[in-house]
């Protein structure tokens, strides 16, 4: 190599290897942080108006109405099940309320004090449907 090619190549080759070394260095470790846990009254509220939405999403030639339905959520937010608790008279608007409940789901995690021993919490709510437009 001719001498005057020595010294910026030398040159290049060094500032190479310092910004492949930069590169190889991790990243300084961040702790993640937990998940945002929603208060109990928030996560109620957070599960009652996803299922009404998706019941309003799910709107057919089915009349409006209430419907009481019971729901059983996994602590890590899958629904268990669902029930109806009070019919609304309607066959067809109760089997609303039941495909809302599984088209809503999952759930954020229940919080833990809602949490049974086996690991589940179950809620009892009245949904409205109304006439779809």
């Amino acid at each position: 190599m001719p001498p005057r090619l020595v010294l910026p190549c030398l040159l290049l080759m060094t500032l190479l290897g310092i910004s492949q070394h930069a590169a190889a260095r991790p990243e300084p470790a961040t702790k993640p942080r937990p998940a945002a846990r929603l208060s109990t009254e928030g996560w109620v509220s957070m599960v009652v108006t996803k299922i009404s939405r998706a019941g309003e999403k799910s709107a057919t030639a089915t009349p409006g109405g209430k419907v009481t339905i019971r729901v059983r959520i996994a602590a890590d937010g899958t629904l268990e099940g669902a029930a109806i608790e009070e019919s609304s008279g309607s066959p067809a608007l109760d089997a609303r309320a039941l495909q809302a409940a599984e088209a809503a789901s999952p759930f954020a995690p229940p919080p833990e004090k809602l949490l049974t021993l086996e690991g589940f919490t179950e809620l009892a709510f009245p949904v409205e449907l109304g006439r779809p437009d």
